[in-house]
């Protein structure tokens, strides 16, 4: 048996849209106008954009910039001050492998920032920025003292800074204190 092919009517949508108003069909192509700011000047890819290039920066300028960017990274240890006072606050003062972890960390980090300070700044340092780069460095120096001051400041609070009498001198007894705070339990 042979089936026959029966050609079926085009679906309504396809008669509506071929006899739709004009105001419905696509225009041709000549009649729209272009956007703004395109242009039809064909699809040429080797057209460069015409661009005004800018003078070479001055050495006022490039040490200007220097300059600036020093002072970034001076500023750099003052910027995670607040995260390190915050860390060392919410680990505690007992001895604790995270909290000694945290204090070794918070005294490395400005002794090896202090100690290889030369080489940090030696890229910004040039003849016309040399006198200019001292109070650079000094603020950095600052800022690292800080950081040092926060660890001395946890250290302390660990209880492991001898700073009583009875830290130094062995006949000397350790103080008591004269309240005690309870667990919250009754007063007997």
């Amino acid at each position: 048996m042979k089936s026959a092919k029966v050609s079926l009517p085009p679906p309504q949508w396809v008669i509506d849209l071929s006899h739709a108003p004009s105001i419905f069909r696509p225009s041709p192509a000549g009649k729209i106008p272009d956007p703004p700011g395109f242009t039809s000047g064909g699809t040429g890819g080797n057209k460069k954009p015409t661009t005004p290039s800018k003078p070479p920066p001055t050495q006022s300028e490039t040490d200007d910039l220097f300059l600036k960017k020093a002072w970034e990274l001076a500023l750099a240890p003052g910027k995670s001050l607040p995260m390190n006072f915050i860390m060392m606050y919410m680990s505690g003062n007992t001895l604790q492998i995270f909290s000694i972890m945290m204090v070794w960390m918070l005294f490395q980090n400005p002794i090896r920032a202090l100690a290889n300070m030369g080489s940090t700044f030696r890229r910004f340092d040039n003849e016309r920025t040399h006198k200019r780069l001292w109070a650079v460095k000094f603020v950095f120096v600052l800022m690292q003292f800080v950081a040092l001051g926060v660890g001395v400041w946890k250290v302390n609070g660990m209880g492991l800074l001898p700073n009583r009498r009875s830290d130094w001198l062995a006949w000397e007894g350790v103080r008591q204190g004269r309240e005690m705070v309870g667990n919250g339990g009754g007063w007997s």
